[in-house]
């Protein structure tokens, strides 16, 4: 399963790395893409992920979750 999320307050590659790491970390994800220039955040994972997990690991790493 693949969603796309949209973050804001990335700017660089080091902010695509906080995200990747925190967003690693939940149960059933396998890859996480990261476009900084868009906020485009796209997460692989095993079964549907809760949209408050997400905006909590993405909170954890210092952005906000649009939407």
């Amino acid at each position: 399963m693949q969603t796309t999320y949209t973050v804001t307050g990335m700017t660089c590659a080091h902010c695509a790395r906080s995200v990747t790491e925190e967003l690693t970390e939940l149960e059933g994800v396998t890859d996480v893409s990261v476009d900084v220039p868009t906020g485009a955040v796209t997460v692989s994972s095993t079964a549907e992920l809760a949209k408050d997990d997400v905006a909590a690991a993405v909170t954890e790493a210092g952005y906000q979750l649009v939407g």
